[in-house]
């Protein structure tokens, strides 16, 4: 007879004491989630399991070790992340989903044409530096009639958005097509010129800083955290390209650092014809995303902008 299954309670306190001795501030969440990983259960049926037996406590330590050690982001350890909806598969080489992307496409979703037809019949829209697609995937998962398109250029994050796409599309989501491109490229998606009811992107925005979490400039890809020295390298000509693949009264959103947030909307203001510019808060206060509306003509002065909304 082997020996018997450690209760969970205690293998999760020790996780705890490690990952806060690391300096880890939310140590006993993030020892719940690793122990709820190993065993394959929901975190909130993690007290009713039997126990871990040797090999579930050594991955437990494994995942402890690594990310108390190195650093490593829990996402990247666990292999999911949340997105709004979804659970998305994440990894080394993709930015990780932030709750504050939710927002941005809450913003879409309340903005884009009622159905009016079938599945892939309805409004084009299309996600710029799609990253693991959550933004695509979302939009995707919520309104299945839309025909989604998600533009990612560098390829260890392409991997992830197909291998996330290949997952909702099994699940019974509408399939998003999927482009290996530069959304700063001009020339892109020519065959969606002024066809595409909404544009939304979460794009390397973080102006050139190395004060950053270490578990973020260490792990995560510099090229879906940097913008430039000013945050704005890949935002302007991005803000080009959406405007020609915008039809009249077609929106745009797009994520910022919460410091260029004035920037990023002059921008959106005096390029592209749009109409009147909105900048938008997260939920703790700070300037997140800007939205803009495809001047038709008969709308607002093109030059108009608002202040910060929530």
């Amino acid at each position: 007879m082997g020996p018997r299954p450690v209760p969970v309670a205690g293998v999760m306190r020790a996780a705890a004491a490690a990952l806060a001795g690391a300096g880890i501030d939310s140590a006993a969440v993030e020892a719940r989630l690793i122990c709820a990983h190993v065993l394959g259960v929901d975190r909130s049926r993690l007290m009713l399991a039997d126990g871990l037996d040797e090999a579930a406590i050594a991955e437990v330590d494994r995942i402890v070790a690594a990310r108390a050690g190195r650093g490593v982001p829990l996402q990247y350890l666990l292999g999911t992340a949340p997105s709004g909806r979804l659970e998305l598969s994440v990894g080394p080489g993709v930015f990780i989903p932030r709750p504050e992307t939710e927002l941005l496409v809450e913003w879409i979703l309340a903005r884009l044409p009622a159905p009016t037809g079938g599945v892939g019949l309805g409004p084009v829209v299309v996600d710029l530096c799609a990253g693991s697609g959550t933004i695509a995937l979302e939009i995707a998962h919520a309104r299945p009639d839309a025909r989604v398109h998600a533009v990612e250029l560098h390829e260890a994050a392409l991997d992830w958005l197909r291998r996330n796409a290949a997952a909702r599309a099994d699940a019974g989501d509408t399939p998003i097509e999927i482009h290996h491109g530069d959304a700063t490229d001009p020339h892109l998606l020519p065959r969606l010129r002024g066809r595409v009811a909404a544009v939304v992107s979460n794009p390397p925005y973080i102006p050139l800083t190395d004060d950053l979490p270490a578990e973020v400039l260490g792990h995560e890809p510099a090229t879906a955290l940097f913008g430039g020295t000013d945050g704005l390298v890949v935002v302007v000509p991005l803000v080009d390209l959406a405007a020609s693949l915008l039809a009249p009264g077609g929106h745009l959103a797009v994520e910022h650092d919460d410091t260029t947030g004035a920037e990023v909307a002059a921008v959106v203001g005096r390029r592209g014809g749009f109409g009147t510019v909105e900048q938008h808060t997260d939920l703790a206060g700070r300037p997140r995303f800007v939205t803009a509306t495809r001047h038709d003509g008969a709308d607002d002065d093109p030059t108009a902008q608002k202040g910060i909304t929530r």
